[in-house]
C-alpha cells in the first residue's frame, strides 16, 4: 500500500512540475514579441497547442489553467499586462475570450492523435486554433458590440502569424508528441 501511495504521489508531483513548466513557457511566449505583419506576433497560441500535443490534454490544460490563475491573481503573465500585473481586470478585458479559448484549444490539440499524415495533422491543428478565435470573437463582439468590425480587430491581423505557427507545429508534431512518454 505504501508503495502505491509513493508511486501516486510521485506521479502527482511530476504532473504539477510539468504543468508549472508549461505555465512558465506560456508566460515567456506571451512576453516575447516578434516583428510580423500587420501586428507583432507572440508565440502564445503555438505554446498552447504545443502543450496539448506534447504534454497530453490533462497536463496541457492544467498548464493553461495555472497560467490563467497566475494572471487573475495579478502576476504579470499576460501578453500586454504591466509589470505589476492587473489581475482580474485584465482577464475580463477584450482578450478574455481568447484566453478561455486557450483551455479548449489545448484540450482539443491534446485529444487528437497525430501520425505521419501532415495534411490531417495540419487540419487538426487548424481546428484547435480556430477554437481560440471563435471564443475570442464571441467575447469581443459582446464586449465592444457587434456593429464594430470584429473580424478586422480580432482575426484578420493575426492570420499570417497563425498560419506560420500552424505550419511550424505541423512540421514538428511527430517530434514533440514524444515528450508525452516522460509525463
Amino acid at each position: 500500500m505504501e508503495l502505491v501511495n509513493s508511486i501516486s504521489n510521485n506521479k502527482i508531483i511530476k504532473i504539477i512540475i510539468f504543468a508549472l513548466i508549461g505555465s512558465i513557457l506560456l508566460t515567456i511566449s506571451a512576453k516575447i514579441k516578434i516583428p510580423f505583419y500587420p501586428v507583432p506576433m507572440t508565440m502564445q497560441t503555438f505554446i498552447v497547442l504545443f502543450l496539448g500535443i506534447s504534454f497530453g490534454y490533462k497536463v496541457g490544460v492544467l498548464s493553461v489553467v495555472f497560467y490563467l490563475i497566475e494572471g487573475i491573481m495579478g502576476l504579470p503573465v499576460f501578453s500586454n499586462s504591466p509589470e505589476k500585473g492587473i489581475g482580474l481586470a485584465y482577464f475580463v478585458g477584450p482578450t478574455m475570450g481568447y484566453l478561455i479559448g486557450f483551455i479548449f484549444a489545448c484540450l482539443i490539440a491534446g485529444i487528437f492523435t497525430y501520425d505521419k499524415n501532415h495534411i490531417l495533422n495540419f487540419l487538426k491543428i487548424i481546428i484547435a486554433t480556430s477554437v481560440i478565435y471563435i471564443l475570442g470573437i464571441l467575447w469581443l463582439g459582446n464586449l465592444i458590440g457587434w456593429d464594430k468590425p470584429i473580424l478586422e480587430f480580432g482575426v484578420y491581423p493575426f492570420l499570417y502569424a497563425e498560419l506560420f505557427k500552424i505550419l511550424l507545429l505541423t512540421a514538428l508534431v511527430n517530434k514533440i508528441i514524444k515528450i508525452r512518454k516522460y509525463i
